[in-house]
């Protein structure tokens, strides 16, 4: 059974740095598209950073120059390094992969920046 393994959230002080890690288990093919999206209660699911399977990245206006997403194709592994964190990045933070014909979703990962 696949499985997104979601690690690396916390509590940061604004102006702080984290890293967010989502494993994939379960399988031994390749992730297609990797993502990241983020949601705070009464809003919907943003999307914060994506890469593609020839490993190109792109990011929501939000976070462009502060987050940087990356991938370990041996690892089926996708990252998520945010710098200069904000109050407005608190969200809980999903991972979103497509493996083979379907789309999985990490069970999230809470990140707070406080002021």
């Amino acid at each position: 059974q696949v499985q997104l393994v979601e690690s690396g959230g916390g509590l940061v002080q604004a102006g702080g740095s984290l890293r967010l890690s989502c494993a994939i288990s379960g399988s031994i093919f390749r992730a297609n598209a990797m993502r990241w999206y983020r949601q705070v209660p009464g809003k919907q699911r943003e999307l914060v950073a994506g890469v593609t399977s020839g490993g190109s990245p792109y990011y929501g206006d939000s976070v462009k120059g502060r987050f940087t997403i990356s991938r370990d194709h041996a690892k089926n592994t996708v990252y998520l390094q945010m710098n200069s964190l904000k109050p407005e990045d608190t969200a809980v933070y999903y991972c979103n992969v497509d493996l083979q014909l379907y789309t999985y979703w990490g069970q999230g990962t809470q990140v707070t920046v406080s002021s």
